[in-house]
């Protein structure tokens, strides 16, 4: 198809790295930005070997454009590799210390890896191509409706008009909700406690480590690398928590102190003592909630002009296996893709839906069923996970579908193809 006009709404993961991939096939793309001056901001997350690939054919993209000649702007991945963490594994045990289960990416492919990572250094990478790439960006301007082709601001101003929308602004999304109201959207009951910890030592690193005990009680520690203009070593702490607790608990540990919190911690993980020990009061602990979104369909042509819906607006779930960020970069490059090889927008979105149809559909079910194993008030379903995982992972190919699913490619339970992986920069370790 030709170049079109097309409006990105929301400038995260998705929306970012849309806009690129769209500007860089001939489009004309503006991005709409709810927030007025956008922050590097979050905690850890981790970035897969499907989420690298992305970035990897994106800087390709980019590498004509200029950026004033320093080549930050061109370099996603680069950016990232600089400021990540290096996982090779991911390890989880139980609070007495017995191991559930390993999964290290070398036993899938020994050039794999994962990379812990600070949420405001890929807002960045992406955030800091768009104007450079001649992408227009218009910051303050939350869109939550559609007037023919014309997008509608929450201050009734009117901007466009486009031919293509792209609705990228979140699992929260207004537009979605106003455009799609049939599209399922429901709140996790759980959802985790967060804490960004200097780690100068580097005491955790090399493997993304979860700690359990039951499905009531789950620790977690990400490497994190470096934020955005920080020089230290990082590591996300997080706590699984249900949500109608959260105030419960932080008036307690006003009211008893953050000590009986350090001293449980410590009896899970005795080496994370010099993190926890840099919270101070109840209020450094952030409460991140979760949702469970889906659409049967992630496009429309008859809303007065051509929508689709991507990233988490289309699909949030829990973070369970580690794959929001990457499967809304994997959506990106996919929708310039499927607008590429299509002859008008209606094929374009249609070989989108197609294409991600089965890869969506699999992390979205396979989320659904494993969360509320680590995360539920069902004390048997913690013993149900504690025999079956162990038991799993000693059967060569459910170690290497296991492997496949934390890796970001599997696209479905059985007889399924893999997304393929090209070889992946090492960074320097």
């Amino acid at each position: 198809m030709g170049p079109a006009d097309v409006a990105v709404v929301g400038a995260g993961y998705a929306g970012s790295a849309a806009a690129l991939f769209l500007t860089r096939l001939g489009h004309r793309v503006t991005v709409y930005e709810a927030v007025a001056d956008p922050a590097p901001v979050g905690a850890g997350i981790l970035l897969q070997p499907s989420g690298m690939l992305v970035l990897a054919r994106l800087e390709r993209a980019l590498a004509g454009v200029g950026d004033g000649g320093d080549g930050a702007s061109k370099a996603p991945l680069a950016r990232v590799l600089a400021r990540g963490a290096v996982i090779d594994a991911l390890r989880c045990r139980t609070g007495d210390g017995r191991p559930l289960f390993e999964l290290a990416y070398a036993r899938l492919r020994g050039d794999l890896y994962g990379l812990g990572l600070h949420r405001g250094v890929l807002f960045q990478a992406l955030f800091d191509a768009l104007q450079p790439a001649g992408v227009e960006v218009v910051l303050g301007c939350r869109v939550v409706a559609l007037d023919g082709r014309r997008l509608v601001d929450d201050r009734g101003r009117l901007h466009g008009p486009h031919e293509l929308v792209v609705v990228a602004d979140g699992a929260r999304s207004e537009l979605r909700a106003a455009l799609f109201p049939e599209a399922r959207d429901v709140p996790y009951p759980w959802g985790a406690l967060w804490f960004v910890a200097a780690d100068p030592a580097a005491l955790f690193q090399r493997e993304l480590l979860q700690l359990v005990d039951g499905t009531r009680r789950m620790f977690g520690l990400l490497p994190t690398g470096q934020a955005p203009a920080r020089d230290v070593n990082l590591t996300s702490l997080f706590w699984s928590v249900r949500g109608s607790r959260v105030p419960v608990l932080k008036r307690r540990l006003r009211f008893v102190g953050l000590h009986l919190f350090r001293d449980w911690v410590c009896r899970m993980e005795p080496r994370a003592e010099p993190l926890v020990a840099q919270i101070e009061e109840p209020e450094q602990l952030l409460f991140a909630s979760y949702r469970d979104v889906r659409m049967r369909r992630w496009y429309a042509l008859d809303r007065g002009v051509p929508v689709v819906v991507i990233g988490d607006a289309a699909h949030a779930m829990s973070p369970q296996l580690g794959q929001g960020s990457n499967l809304a970069l994997l959506d990106a490059m996919a929708l310039a893709e499927a607008l590429e090889e299509g002859t008008d927008l209606a094929e374009g979105l249609e070989r989108y839906q197609a294409a991600r149809r089965a890869h969506l559909g699999f992390y979205q079910r396979i989320n659904r069923w494993l969360t509320p194993f680590f995360q539920s008030d069902g004390v048997a379903l913690g013993w149900v996970r504690d025999l079956g995982l162990s038991a799993a992972a000693s059967v060569p190919w459910i170690d290497r579908a296991m492997l496949e699913t934390l890796s970001g490619v599997r696209r479905g339970f059985v007889r399924s193809r893999a997304l393929d992986l090209p070889a992946l920069p090492l960074p320097e370790r």
